[in-house]
């Protein structure tokens, strides 16, 4: 079914919306995927908090100019559909590249970044990027070790002074 011109003028609004607030962009071509293999696609993109689109190219380009996803616009050839991670930066590669292990008509093109272009080789070095809570946790186990190493070291004079005390009083006893 065409698109209206108000529709396209609000697709490319919404499209532009996303691009704005996205950490980074995956553009993968989809040729193959059956309706339902693209709606199982489609929910697992919701759950991960990754917004994906299936745009007409001349429509994508217009929605990414003027945001970082702007590099974006040369890759932009055959059916492709769109993937913007909101939160996390490796979401959206994490979704496609563990959606296309069972579908292999998924195919990554290009994955976008910081306003850097990558090629799809790449998206496995983004998927492999932590989330924000296992930053998180690595962060705080970076800070926690050198204070569980102070609080050892500050503990362990009257620790030898209790066993010094204890073996002595044995031999005395």
């Amino acid at each position: 079914m065409a698109l209206s011109l108000n529709d396209k003028k609000a697709l490319v609004a919404e499209v532009s919306e996303v691009a704005a607030s996205a950490q980074s962009a995956v553009a993968a071509e989809y040729r193959g995927l059956s309706v339902s293999e693209m709606t199982e696609l489609r929910a697992q993109a919701r759950s991960s908090g990754v917004y994906l689109k299936v745009v007409k190219n001349t429509l994508a380009k217009r929605a990414i100019a003027g945001t970082e996803f702007e590099c974006l616009g040369e890759e932009l050839k055959g059916p492709l559909m769109l993937a913007f991670s909101q939160e996390d930066p490796g979401a959206a590669a994490r979704v496609v590249k563990e959606f296309a292990k069972e579908h292999d008509k998924l195919v990554a093109v290009s994955v976008a970044i910081g306003g850097s272009l990558f090629p799809a080789t790449d998206l496995n070095r983004l998927a492999s990027l932590p989330t924000l809570d296992q930053a998180r946790a690595m962060l705080l186990g970076t800070l926690q070790a050198p204070l569980s190493q102070l609080v050892r070291t500050l503990a362990e004079p009257h620790a030898m002074l209790a066993r010094a005390l204890g073996a002595h009083s044995r031999d005395a006893g």
